[in-house]
């Protein structure tokens, strides 16, 4: 009888050995979220204000971007208007080379001339590659100089598996990026939150004064179609398939999700949708910094100026799961103490840390907002002066 029992509990031991590992694994394959863009080859979806990857499938795979390329392109263009290096009124007239471009182009004439404004709006809802060309130029003084640019700001976004070869996107060998890169820039260029008035339009007029104005329509249809999409960029070549970046915002939460590799519009802009669901109705932020909200005094030693006030360029904010407590999450401002003029802008200052109890979360890093020169042997003297006799 013992014999009998003792071979029963061996029995049953080896069946829960059989079949616990097989439940496990569909309890863990349950917690995934389901296959969210099946037909892309490639795909990510991210915090925009984070960075935090909420969702991806061979996201650092090197692929042809086709005109997502322009979202880089967009971005230089949004530094240079900041760095006052263009204006919106300023007119660009249109190369041989700019007006030569093939493929989506809002059609410029050979020494057209048209504003910064109408060529960004050109480039972010038509798609013109010979815009892009043509801002290309006017930035950098050769599409050639340009394209160093891009690779130099891509790197410094650490976009590892990316390589500009034209500003547009256009067939070309050694031309490359993946979704997750794609996604990185986009997130950069989302800091610029004017470029939603362009990318977020679904239609409006060029050249509105001559008699036959150019009606442009955004090849981006979520933007009309999915409640809070404003941007971001289209793109198809033969080789690179239906390719999408798109961002969305509902509440105090934007997303960005990246597919490439697409079959056909229908299923990118579906596969898209599906993936911004997901991540609505899943996810939500806890806001730690407003734009414009104050991050405390940057001090400079021997800088002309020593003292910059800074302020929070865009939001920042922790991803969190729907449901997930809040208790505990505490941030910190940590700038670095050893600074000294010259200082250039965007050169790292600090960054926000953020703690859940004593467990780190997440850094963002901190770039100054500005440029300071190292202060002239008068100014420092004067500044010396005071500090002896307390007037400082």
């Amino acid at each position: 009888m013992i014999s009998k029992v003792i071979k029963w509990s061996i029995c049953i031991q080896l069946l829960l050995l059989v079949a616990l590992p097989s439940a496990m694994a569909e309890e863990a394959k349950r917690a995934q979220p389901v296959e969210l863009a099946p037909n892309a080859v490639s795909s990510v979806i991210i915090d925009a204000d984070s960075g935090t990857v909420i969702h991806d499938k061979n996201k650092d795979a090197r692929l042809p971007p086709a005109s997502i390329t322009k979202i880089m392109t967009m971005l230089l263009i949004m530094e240079a208007l900041d760095q006052g290096k263009l204006k919106l009124d300023e007119k660009v007239r249109t190369s041989e080379y700019a007006a030569s471009m093939g493929g989506s182009q809002i059609f410029l004439e050979v020494g057209e001339e048209m504003t910064v404004r109408d060529m960004l709006k050109g480039i972010a809802m038509a798609s013109g590659n010979d815009a892009s060309v043509a801002m290309a130029e006017k930035i950098a003084g050769t599409e050639q100089a340009f394209v160093r640019m891009m690779n130099e700001r891509a790197a410094q976004l650490g976009m590892k598996n990316t390589h500009f070869v034209n500003p547009n996107g256009l067939p070309a060998e050694n031309h490359y990026s993946s979704a997750y890169d794609i996604a990185l820039m986009s997130k950069e260029l989302l800091k610029h939150e004017a470029i939603t008035q362009y990318t977020g339009l679904y239609q409006d007029y060029l050249r509105k004064e001559s008699p036959k104005p150019f009606w442009l329509v955004n090849t981006n249809k979520l933007v009309r179609f999915y409640s809070g999409a404003d941007g971001l960029k289209t793109g198809y070549t033969s080789e690179a398939k239906f390719c999408l970046s798109a961002t969305a915002k509902r509440d105090n939460l934007r997303v960005i999700s990246v597919v490439m590799g697409e079959p056909d519009t229908k299923t990118r802009n579906a596969e898209v949708t599906r993936m911004f669901d997901y991540a609505f109705s899943q996810y939500t932020n806890l806001p730690i910094y407003k734009t414009g909200d104050s991050l405390g005094e940057l001090r400079i030693g021997k800088g002309e100026v020593p003292v910059v006030p800074l302020t929070a360029t865009h939001p920042y904010s922790l991803l969190l799961k729907k449901g997930e407590a809040a208790d505990g999450i505490r941030h910190e401002v940590q700038l670095r103490t050893d600074l000294k003029a010259p200082i250039a802008a965007g050169d790292s200052i600090g960054k926000i840390v953020v703690y859940k109890g004593d467990q780190l979360l997440t850094e963002f890093a901190l770039e100054s907002p500005v440029n300071v020169k190292k202060a002239g042997w008068w100014t420092l003297t004067k500044r010396t002066a005071k500090r002896m006799f307390f007037l400082d």
